[in-house]
């Protein structure tokens, strides 16, 4: 059953659905939703388990991700929009636009992943295993630090804190249960079908969703633009919203 989940709408224009990342909040995208409202209706939320989102009753999967998008779009009465989304938020945009292609006028696809290899797909494994191991606290450290850069970590450790809080303050199922989604997603053998114009965006220095992954997103989709942005992580919405919205903000308003 879809969840009813928390979220906000702010603008005017197009639609444009924002979806977050694991152990994150629609809060996410604020500064990017301050440099887009005056052309685009935008429409973020928490994901289930996630914020003020409703917890779920139990194991879920990205299917039922795709259920909640569905839900909250009918919802609000949105008949077309952009979709857009962060790292495991870059996953549910193009399985919701392969199940529901009608819907979709664009895609955005950010520090996401694809076409990992057997190697790659075990790194994150190991990171969800160390996790339910050790806990969710003993590894964060490890996480933050492929999330953000060192200067900016050294630079903002109020910020580094606030952003392992969230994690803390999220379920630790939920968490394990959206990292294993993240885990053992892989859009490869479909990504070919979805025929919306789409964004394909990450980091240079993004280890998990680096730019050799992200070139082959981009090769795979018929209707798809490659932007890598230089000296940049994972967190890119914390550290450089600056350095996003230009890029992000050209491609939607082309695709109007």
């Amino acid at each position: 059953m879809p969840i009813d989940c928390a979220y906000t709408v702010e603008g005017t224009g197009p639609a444009l659905f924002l979806i977050h990342g694991i152990g994150a909040r629609r809060a996410t995208f604020a500064g990017l939703v301050e440099g887009l409202k005056d052309r685009f209706t935008c429409i973020r939320y928490d994901l289930r388990g996630h914020g003020e989102s409703p917890l779920p009753g139990g194991r879920f999967g990205l299917d039922d991700l795709v259920d909640d998008l569905e839900a909250l779009r009918a919802r609000l009465g949105i008949e077309k929009a952009h979709f857009a989304g962060h790292s495991l938020g870059g996953m549910i945009g193009p399985a919701y636009a392969r199940r529901h292609p009608a819907r979709v006028l664009s895609l955005g696809l950010w520090s996401t992943a694809a076409f990992r290899t057997e190697d790659d797909s075990a790194k994150v494994r190991a990171v969800v295993a160390a996790m339910r191991e050790k806990g969710i606290g003993q590894v964060l450290d490890t996480l933050t630090a492929r999330w953000f850069t060192d200067d900016f970590a050294a630079a903002h450790p109020e910020v580094i804190e606030r952003r392992k809080r969230q994690v803390m303050d999220t379920d630790a199922e939920v968490f394990l249960n959206v990292f294993d989604i993240y885990a053992e997603t892989e859009m490869g053998p479909w990504l070919h079908e979805i025929a919306a114009p789409a964004q394909v965006l990450t980091g240079e220095l993004d280890g998990g969703c680096n730019p050799r992954l992200n070139r082959l997103i981009a090769a795979a989709m018929p209707e798809a633009e490659l932007v890598i942005l230089d000296g940049l992580k994972h967190a890119i919405f914390i550290e450089a919203t600056d350095r996003v919205l230009p890029p992000v903000r050209d491609f939607l308003i082309r695709r109007g």
